[in-house]
């Protein structure tokens, strides 16, 4: 126990880039793994932030469309150093992804194949499951601390794997079963209880379960509504640039348009918005195959940072194949031109989100008649995480080709990285990257 630890002295800006930065080259896993990484770094190790804060910054950022991992390094540099700690924490979780997805999709355009990545893909999938079912495991036993978030966590696994309900409703159903809680069995839906965490575990925390919000995120109406707006503008300046620099029917407007549709869609995750990014960039327009859709999805699995950067893979993709509408005969520049249009319109809404709605949320917190339906979302994501674990399972372990069969060297794979994870506490980049290693010697065995 380490609850007579003091507070961590005061972080400074550059110890913040330094730590945004090694997260971004190393933010593997997917959400679950991210957020598992961010939770084990800023609360167990560093004691940035407290366990339950941390999971109220993640409720709201689940709430949200858009990448939640990606939102909550958004949250957190923002507590912690305002709007420049903020865009910080953001650009630096996405930009080594971005840079590599980049030179990837380059790499893959110019010389037309991606090699070793599906014996890569062998190893890290199931070391994957493993890492998301971690996390659900994890997340499970700080969050599931009554018999009611426990039924609203299996009644979420069964929606999403069972009944195939959407998401959205999903949140919105544990939403208005939290407020009704929260209002008539209030005990069951107080969250985070220091049994599974907090300063009884960890020690005092530099943002603690009491520590008064800073000034900057105290609840002011006309800063909210103003940075909301400032936002809207510049959306709306860079599209109205695309659109006059080559009309409306351009790529790139085009693009600006389809991904701010995508991004303000991208409820429950990267899986649950591909089905709309095929059908829209691929078969209305034609930026990308369908085959080079499953390449740039094996190449964003294989990347860090958030498995929705595809739509950098998509962008430098339709940008090179319609160069002759965007630079002529320079199809890298046309490509990568498409890439951080891509980019830029489906990432900026997760900072206008944060920024303009983190005070509300902070606001919030100590109100039960507002935090109980915040912890009763946070229970269905652990139901929603299961979920995810057991759609990856599916996929990894169920081989269709040459016949159908079970893999039980992948499910061995699995079960040896959850030993690893859960016993031996082993570090998610250390497991990918010996799972990678061994998927690769095998292809080369007989």
């Amino acid at each position: 126990m380490h609850e007579n630890l003091p507070p961590p002295a005061p972080v400074s800006l550059r110890s913040a880039f330094w730590y945004w930065l090694k997260l971004g080259c190393v933010s593997f896993g997917g959400p679950a793994g991210q957020i598992a990484m961010m939770h084990a770094e800023l609360v167990e190790k560093r004691r940035w932030i407290s366990e339950r804060r941390f999971l109220h910054a993640l409720n709201y950022c689940m709430l949200l469309p858009g990448p939640e991992a990606t939102q909550l390094a958004i949250y957190i540099g923002w507590l912690m150093h305002r709007t420049r700690g903020a865009l910080l924490a953001g650009l630096l979780f996405l930009l080594p992804s971005l840079l590599l997805l980049i030179t990837l999709s380059w790499l893959y355009m110019a010389y037309g194949h991606v090699g070793a990545i599906a014996a890569i893909l062998y190893g890290i999938k199931p070391a994957v499951v493993a890492i998301v079912l971690a996390a659900a495991w994890r997340l499970g036993r700080r969050t599931l601390c009554s018999p009611g978030l426990i039924a609203i966590a299996v009644g979420a696994l069964v929606a999403i794997a069972v009944l195939r309900l959407p998401f959205p409703l999903i949140v919105l159903v544990a939403a208005l079963l939290g407020m009704a809680g929260g209002r008539w069995l209030p005990t069951h839906f107080h969250g985070g209880s220091t049994q599974h965490g907090g300063a009884a575990r960890y020690g005092a925390a530099l943002i603690d379960d009491d520590t008064p919000a800073p000034e900057h995120a105290q609840l002011k109406w006309p800063r909210l509504l103003g940075t909301a707006a400032v936002g809207l503008v510049l959306a709306f300046i860079t599209w109205l640039g695309l659109a006059l620099a080559g009309g409306t029917g351009q790529p790139l407007a085009q693009m600006g348009m389809f991904f701010s549709k995508a991004a303000l869609l991208t409820f429950g995750g990267a899986y649950a918005v591909l089905p709309y990014l095929v059908q829209g960039a691929a078969e209305h327009y034609h930026w990308i195959s369908s085959a080079q859709m499953m390449d740039g999805l094996a190449l964003g699995e294989t990347t860090p940072g958030p498995l929705i950067m595809i739509v950098a893979f998509i962008g430098f993709v339709g940008g090179w194949s319609h160069a002759a509408g965007i630079t002529g005969e320079h199809l890298w520049l046309a490509g990568v031109c498409g890439a951080l249009v891509a980019s830029w319109f489906t990432f900026l809404p997760s900072f206008i989100f944060i920024l303009a709605g983190a005070p509300l949320v902070e606001a919030s917190r100590g109100n039960l008649r507002l935090s109980a339906p915040l912890t009763a979302i946070s229970a269905a994501v652990v139901g929603v995480i299961a979920s995810l674990a057991l759609f990856f399972g599916r996929h990894v372990f169920w081989q269709e080709n040459p016949q159908p069969h079970w893999d039980w060297l992948a499910i061995a794979i699995a079960l040896a990285a959850g030993v690893a994870l859960l016993r031996f506490q082993v570090g998610t980049i250390k497991l990918l990257l010996a799972c990678a290693i061994f998927g690769l010697v095998l292809s080369y065995l007989p």
